[in-house]
């Protein structure tokens, strides 16, 4: 396959060439054939958060009794994990050229193991937030060390394939996840919810020796010490901030405090970032049209959609009676959705391109979501889960599209540095978005009685329904004729 030339005249300095990947298959064998083993290895990584995440969505109410919190309030517990992954995920590039990937994501699983095991004995909601900070500093070379040997693997033809089959097993998490949460909280303890991760970690451990590539540089480029704190100091004000307007009163001075300092050490770093050779975040891979694009549209469409089964199931347990299980069972139709889709994937992008196919997408997204503010404590059951349902295959689409269009028109030699950044922006709009959800129930809940959980809930998702509308902009300046990589014939055989 010849190679593929970026689609903005301005990507020079960020993609020229693009060579063959260092697995490029000369065997006759797929290089999804050979690398069999990792393909589960990372599969496996991503059951272990995926798990993880949507068993504690499920688990937040009988949680929050447990520590003598509010059901929202439990969102510094959701946030603090996603805030860690966020900060820690640009270290992970660098991390990777150091000590090599083999070492990185075995350390990552043993951390991530740990952190699960002491969230499983936490006594107070400042021990669990700990802990599950411990899980986000194991979680955060996950994902992008994952993703970055698969591309580094992974013939260019397969990738999309390839990353469908890992993000497929990761789904199966999201779908045993809520029942499993729902059923341990009901007829066990909420504990056991993060014990269930130390058994995967050990395997994860056993098979990271056995089967992940040792990819690393032979001399590391200096680590960008500077620009990590100015970009882990930024983001941690602003999820301070975001913390204190649910306070009452709100402390506008000390949000505003917050807010400017995190803006004006976000300029700094990028002042910054254009005058180091190797910096954290490379802000000039940015010029690459499809770059920026996903990172935006990413952005703009995780701030609408991450919290909303955190709210559906405290709508579910707390505005409509439902049991910890039959609410983690209305779960299962969203992710069985994903899965569903991940399998439209290739077709939907060669038919279609990754313009019209984001544009429109992001749209039908966002009138589901807003549907949602048509259930109330009588809706039926079969029309909760049609619902979810096609929710889920429309928005395992949107994931999947976003999540492989930042690869198509880089060099191989940037695939660690745009994994970096994709993972990055990923998890800060999943920690935002949870904290958006969130306030936005509060401040519709303020000086009404509890069992108004449904009508904050009912406009709630229309506002995050109309934020999720607005990526669709950022997705119409791809450009029109855009070819996805998927459609391009496989390499001539020699």
């Amino acid at each position: 396959m010849p190679p593929q030339a970026a689609a903005d005249p301005h990507a020079a300095a960020a993609a020229v060439s693009k060579p063959a990947p260092a697995s490029a298959d000369t065997s006759g064998i797929s290089s999804r054939e050979r690398f069999r083993g990792l393909l589960w290895l990372v599969a496996a990584a991503f059951f272990m958060q995926a798990l993880d995440s949507t068993v504690v969505n499920t688990a937040v109410p009988a949680m929050a009794q447990a520590l003598a919190v509010t059901p929202l309030g439990m969102r510094t517990a959701l946030t603090s994990y996603v805030l860690t992954l966020a900060i820690l995920i640009p270290a992970s590039p660098w991390l990777c050229d150091r000590l090599g990937t083999r070492r990185v994501f075995g350390i990552a699983i043993v951390v991530f193991g740990v952190g699960s095991l002491l969230c499983g004995v936490a006594q107070t909601l400042p021990q669990l937030v700990a802990a599950r900070v411990l899980q986000g500093i194991g979680g955060a070379s996950l994902m992008p060390v994952g993703r970055y040997v698969l591309v580094r693997s992974i013939d260019k033809h397969e990738f999309v394939h390839a990353m469908s089959t890992v993000a497929t097993f990761g789904l199966l998490g999201s779908v045993l996840g809520p029942l499993l949460g729902g059923a341990l909280v009901q007829f066990t303890s909420w504990r056991l919810i993060f014990l269930i991760n130390v058994p995967v970690a050990i395997a994860g451990v056993w098979m990271n020796k056995r089967d992940m590539p040792d990819y690393r540089l032979d001399r590391a480029n200096r680590f960008d010490l500077l620009g990590f704190l100015l970009f882990a100091a930024a983001s941690a004000l602003l999820l301070t901030a975001s913390e204190l307007a649910g306070s009452h009163p709100v402390p506008w001075a000390r949000i505003g405090l917050c807010g400017m300092l995190a803006l004006l050490l976000g300029a700094v770093y990028v002042w910054h970032s254009r005058r180091t050779p190797y910096p954290v975040a490379d802000l000039r891979l940015l010029r690459v049209r499809s770059v920026w694009v996903a990172l935006a549209g990413g952005l703009f469409t995780r701030l609408g959609i991450s919290g909303m089964f955190l709210l559906l199931v405290l709508f579910l347990q707390v505005g409509c009676g439902w049991s910890p299980l039959m609410a983690g069972l209305m779960m299962v139709p969203q992710a069985v959705g994903s899965i569903s889709a991940k399998w439209m994937i290739n077709r939907a992008l060669v038919h279609y391109g990754y313009r019209r196919l984001l544009l429109g997408n992001t749209v039908i997204v966002a009138m589901l979501l807003a549907t949602f503010a048509l259930l109330g404590p009588t809706s039926p059951v079969w029309l909760i889960v049609l619902l979810t349902f096609g929710y889920g295959c429309f928005a395992g689409l949107q994931y999947t599209a976003m999540n492989t269009l930042i690869y198509h028109d880089v060099d191989i030699q940037h695939a660690s540095m745009v994994s970096s950044m994709a993972s990055t922006v990923q998890y800060l709009a999943m920690s935002f978005g949870i904290a958006l959800a969130t306030l936005l129930m509060e401040a519709l809940l303020q000086g009404h009685a509890h069992d108004d959980y449904v009508v904050a809930f009912r406009w709630t998702v229309l506002l995050l329904a109309v934020i999720t509308a607005a990526a669709s902009r950022v997705f119409s300046r791809l450009r029109v004729d855009r070819a996805p990589a998927v459609a391009a014939p496989p390499p001539t055989r020699p």
